[in-house]
């Protein structure tokens, strides 16, 4: 990975053109083609070109100017570095796929392997279940053979989560004659649980699973 911190200019030309003054920026080059520069504030890169991409430096009058092209689209971005404060170059050894941790599909799978976080004899049939108004979470049933929706939150559930759990109850009731419906999440907002109560549902306190680490061979470093 290739860093570098200068005074720059930038012009963009492809979909639209773009031109950025001079100033003080970051500049990334990742080993797949992608190229951002970033500015001293905000999130996203002011300029940005994606994986793919084939970068060169040229010189001109002098300066020097790296070059950013994407074949198709055809865009061009290049970055003229008037000043430059540092330059690091690291060869980053990284072959890991991001896994989210407590997402609701791993809560899904926590509630079929434990069944009575929910309940004594809930018994869960299928996760991800289609239905006319969209799908559900899980759908059971319980010790007493009623239909059970679960709608699943891994953070603290709003209205929004109670008005889909809330369709996919009254949806079901059209063909079943018992339905009940579990809202599952760590916490509630104080106006979910009114409508819970109002609209005769269920709310189930349950935090997503959360992954052991386990340790890692690392690069040698100074400290």
């Amino acid at each position: 990975m290739l860093t570098i911190f200068a005074r720059c200019k930038v012009h963009y030309d492809g979909r639209a053109k773009s031109e950025l003054g001079s100033g003080d920026r970051v500049i990334i080059i990742k080993p797949d083609g992608a190229f951002l520069i970033h500015q001293s504030r905000k999130r996203e890169p002011v300029n940005w070109q994606p994986p793919g991409s084939f970068v060169m430096m040229e010189e001109r009058d002098g300066i020097l100017v790296l070059r950013s092209v994407r074949r198709k689209p055809k865009e061009i971005l290049e970055v003229e570095l008037e000043e430059v404060y540092l330059i690091s170059l690291f060869k980053a050894e990284d072959y890991e796929e991001l896994a989210l941790t407590g997402s609701e599909a791993e809560m899904a799978e926590m509630v079929f392997r434990n069944p009575e976080l929910i309940e004594p004899g809930f018994k869960p049939l299928f996760r991800e279940k289609q239905i006319g108004h969209g799908i559900v979470d899980i759908l059971g049933r319980d010790r007493d053979g009623n239909l059970v929706v679960l709608e699943l939150k891994r953070r603290k559930a709003d209205l929004h989560a109670v008005s889909q759990l809330k369709r996919y109850v009254e949806a079901l009731k059209r063909e079943h004659e018992t339905v009940r419906g579990i809202l599952v999440a760590p916490s509630l907002t104080a106006g979910a649980k009114k409508l819970l109560e109002k609209e005769g549902l269920e709310f189930r306190r349950v935090q997503p699973p959360k992954r052991e680490k386990f340790g890692r061979g690392r690069q040698k470093t100074l400290f």
